[in-house]
C-alpha cells in the first residue's frame, strides 16, 4: 500500500538551516528551472521527497516480509527462542521483542 504525498501547503512547517557547499546550491539554482519549479529549496524539497519516498517503500516491504516470515514460523510451530535464535541469525530484532 502507497502512500500518497500531500501537498506541503495542507501540512504545517518548520524552518530549518542546513549547511551546503556553495558549487551545490549554485547547481541546484541552475536546476530548478528546468524542472518547472520556483527556485533551489523547491528543488532540494523535490529531491529529499523522491529519496523519502524510496526509502520508506523500501521499509514497508521489508516489514511486510517480517511479518509474513514470522506467520511462517509460528505456522510451523517454532518456539519463540527458535524464532529468536533465526532472527538474530538474520541480523534482525524478533518483531515480538519490539516495544511501543
Amino acid at each position: 500500500m502507497k502512500k500518497k504525498m500531500i501537498p506541503s501547503k495542507d501540512r504545517p512547517t518548520r524552518p530549518i538551516t542546513i549547511r551546503m557547499p556553495v558549487d551545490v546550491l549554485e547547481d541546484l539554482k541552475r536546476v530548478a528551472p528546468t524542472k518547472d519549479l520556483p527556485g533551489y529549496q523547491s528543488l532540494i524539497k523535490f529531491y529529499i521527497r523522491q529519496g523519502l519516498r524510496l526509502d520508506l517503500e523500501r521499509l514497508w516491504e521489508s516489514e511486510e516480509r517480517t511479518k509474513k516470515l514470522e506467520a511462517i514460523l509460528t505456522e510451523c510451530g517454532l518456539k519463540e527462542e527458535q524464532m529468536s535464535k533465526i532472527w538474530e541469525a538474520l541480523g534482525s530484532e524478533n518483531p515480538r521483542k519490539k516495544t511501543a
